[in-house]
């Protein structure tokens, strides 16, 4: 048997995954779609979190993908949001792959990168079946970091008719560089700065929210365009009463009612999850359809789920062990007790 286990690199997976977007999207909607057949096994996420420092946390993602997949797994990510002013990317984060027929593991991958395009190519799915019809459409950004850029390049594969983004951001500086880095993905579009966060949300069909907040600052959709479809990547963002204003959509009911997201929030204001409609797995199986109404505006909740992260990563060894990428380490799990001496 193979004692083997490959590492594979940040920089290897930016190498093996670029300009796979197509690829990426499609491997995120089969892995949303063997969920709601139920083909998978998702236990909850599991957060650490430090005495004293309530923003920093690190969260187990363990979670099996069946159906052509086939892969088991977990995640360990940081979020340390102070690491922006030292340097350093907020987030960090390993991927795991194991043997779904011995369990032993297979693959060590830095997993920042794979979680950002996960995140990214759910919210940008999402945002391709959730949209009106429109021959072009207006983006607002609210928070410009390395997130929510994956979520303007895969937007941009998902929904190509982006006419303009709006970019907001506490820090000007970070916004400014936000717009700079966008003028590569998006350069026929009109990239502007929002001086104020309802510049952003006003008058857009599309917004994505991806930030550090962690408890609710937005109060009111009011001012969003009628049908607008909001992208709630970070959670934590809209209070329960926008909440039960749109018509919500989740990736998972279960996992997304925890946490003190948004949505759980909604849930023990109201005591109940009615006002959460669908999943995107159902909306892409078409067991519903992608919204309740015209006018109402979708707010899209994703928690983020293992199985996602487990679907790119295995794209990624796969395609680095076919280029020769990767550092095998030898006899990395020991022979069995019975042969060593």
């Amino acid at each position: 048997m193979d004692n083997r286990i490959l590492i594979l690199t940040g920089d290897q997976i930016a190498l093996l995954l670029e300009r796979k977007e197509d690829e990426i999207l499609q491997a995120v909607q089969k892995a949303y779609e063997s969920h709601t057949l139920g083909a998978t096994s998702l236990p909850h996420s599991l957060f650490l979190t430090f005495p004293g420092e309530p923003k920093n946390r690190i969260i187990a993602l363990p979670a099996y993908l069946g159906g052509e997949f086939n892969a088991a797994g977990v995640k360990w990510v940081s979020s340390f949001p102070e690491n922006i002013h030292k340097g350093v990317d907020r987030a960090s984060a390993v991927v795991i792959l194991s043997s779904s027929l011995t369990g032993r593991p297979e693959a060590i991958l830095e997993g920042s990168l794979i979680s950002a395009k996960r995140t990214a190519a759910s919210a940008a799915l999402a945002a391709r079946r959730l949209l009106r019809p429109a021959d072009s459409i207006d983006v607002g950004v609210i928070g410009s970091g390395f997130i929510n850029y994956e979520t303007i390049r895969f937007l941009s594969v998902a929904c190509p008719c982006i006419n303009s983004v709006w970019i907001y951001d506490l820090d000007s500086d970070r916004a400014k560089r936000f717009q700079h880095k966008c003028e590569e993905i998006l350069p026929r579009a009109e990239l502007r700065l929002a001086a104020r966060m309802v510049d952003a949300l006003a008058g857009k069909h599309l917004v994505s929210i991806a930030t550090t907040a962690s408890r609710p600052h937005i109060d009111d959709l009011s001012v969003c365009m009628a049908g607008a479809t909001i992208l709630h990547i970070s959670l934590r963002d809209l209070s329960p009463e926008a909440i039960l204003s749109g018509d919500n959509v989740v990736d998972d009911v279960d996992h997304v009612c925890r946490a003190q997201t948004s949505i759980h929030l909604a849930e023990q204001l109201t005591g109940d999850r009615d006002f959460i409609r669908c999943t995107l797995g159902e909306i892409l199986l078409n067991k519903a359809p992608g919204r309740e109404s015209e006018d109402k505006v979708v707010v899209f909740s994703p928690f983020g789920l293992g199985i996602l992260d487990l679907a790119i990563a295995g794209m990624a060894r796969d395609a680095g062990i076919q280029r020769g990428e990767g550092l095998f380490v030898e006899s990395f799990i020991p022979e069995p007790w019975t042969e060593r001496r």
